[in-house]
């Protein structure tokens, strides 16, 4: 939010224009001093039906056991084996019929029953027969095994008891975690409320949307991109601008999104040192605190990231379609992650096929698929002919490789789309 008494945000930024300079720094103090700056959100209660995709804020405890109730695993016969193993060739009567659902707790005059896979098991009853392991004559059985007591029976709890940890604060909800909540009858969860994101794309040439295009314009694959990306991480996006480069209407939209209270903006272009790069001197005619401005990485040195004052942090991206890639998948990612409560990412270690060439003092961020040589160790090779501009590569790869001169032919690898990230 603004701070009350803070002049509209054009006109400050119309009036207030400065010369900018800042130094380089390298990734992991980058991200470092970024990370130190946010924190977990606040939490709020949702529907089940509603929670795919949401981190949970708190434990989940088993509100009952699973399964609920001794059941039998598969159609067949239900015996009272006791404490006794039951003989190949014995014969056993048969009365009534127990199938899925029914709430019979006792079938009387006999020593077994037929059942269905799932039934709840009679009283005083402790083992199942599979259908095709018996032979069956009016109502009488002859067994064609020996039978162990407790056999094809599913036990009360030994899926999970009550009060057992079920799902753990920090889990984000995928099906998985949806089938066990619906089975214990949990409808409702604590979780961390979604980051609210507004993107803003600067540069003239843009064009947003499609058609057709005039002389010298492009279409602008950065808002769609980063608006797939930030959701698939668990944000959500209230606002997404495409503005020319002028610091108006980049202010306007500016304005827009603290008056949406986000918690974090996400822009494009306008980053570097070019004659139409304004938002590093923008920034500072706001009175933003830059936390840093280039960072030894390649691609996307230019990035920039700021804290508003009285708001919310700013990631100001290169214009470059990979430029935009990396600093959304190893800055804004693990932002993302950090106001949901989640964990830091575990690269794989892997070794490199092909070591690109790589700059001393450099971060690179390569694109790369993954095999297993003869010796089944996971191996990587890059994409070819990546630059910064290139978006083909992009749709070829598997991951992305993070490596340094310092690191020879091993690299972390993370996949590319970091909602899909342990």
């Amino acid at each position: 939010m603004r701070g009350r008494d803070a002049p509209p945000v054009p006109s400050l930024l119309q009036h207030r224009l400065v010369r900018y300079a800042s130094h380089m720094i390298s990734y992991e103090d980058a991200l470092a001093t970024l990370l130190a700056e946010t924190q977990p959100l606040d939490t709020e209660r949702v529907a089940i039906a509603d929670a795919l995709g949401r981190v949970l804020a708190s434990d989940i405890a088993s509100t009952m056991r699973l399964p609920a109730f001794d059941n039998a695993a598969m159609d067949g016969y239900a015996l009272r084996a006791g404490t006794a193993a039951l003989s190949k060739g014995s014969i056993h009567t048969v009365r009534g019929m127990q199938a899925a659902g029914d709430v019979t707790l006792e079938q009387t005059g006999a020593d077994s029953c037929e059942i269905a896979t799932g039934a709840r098991m009679p009283d005083g009853f402790d083992t199942v027969v599979p259908v095709e392991r018996i032979e069956r004559e009016g109502d009488t059985i002859r067994l064609l095994d020996d039978t162990v007591r407790g056999q094809h029976v599913r036990k009360a709890g030994d899926d999970i008891a009550h009060d057992e940890p079920a799902l753990p604060a920090g889990r984000k909800i995928d099906a998985a975690a949806l089938m066990l909540l619906a089975a214990l009858g949990i409808d409702e969860a604590t979780v961390r409320r979604q980051p609210r994101v507004a993107i803003i794309c600067t540069g003239k040439e843009l064009h947003a949307g499609a058609g057709i295009l005039t002389p010298g314009s492009i279409h602008n694959s950065n808002g769609p991109f980063l608006r797939a990306a930030l959701t698939s991480c668990g944000a959500h996006v209230v606002q997404c601008d495409t503005v020319g480069d002028d610091v108006i209407p980049f202010g306007a939209s500016l304005a827009r999104a603290l008056d949406r209270h986000v918690d974090l903006v996400v822009t494009t272009g306008a980053v570097s040192a070019g004659r139409y790069d304004f938002l590093p001197a923008a920034m500072a005619a706001l009175g933003a605190r830059t936390l840093f401005h280039k960072v030894a990485i390649r691609p996307g040195k230019p990035l920039l990231a700021a804290r508003l004052a009285n708001g919310p942090l700013l990631m100001a991206l290169p214009g470059n379609p990979m430029a935009v890639a990396v600093g959304m998948r190893f800055f804004v990612a693990p932002l993302i992650r950090t106001m949901l409560g989640l964990s830091s990412e575990r690269p794989l270690r892997v070794l490199s096929d092909e070591t690109p060439d790589l700059r001393e003092g450099l971060r690179h961020f390569v694109l790369a698929n993954l095999f297993s040589d003869d010796g089944a160790r996971l191996r990587a090779r890059p994409v070819g002919r990546q630059t910064a501009y290139r978006m083909l590569p992009f749709t070829q790869a598997q991951v992305w490789l993070s490596l340094s001169s310092a690191d020879g032919n091993m690299a972390d690898a993370y996949p590319l789309d970091a909602g899909h990230s342990p």
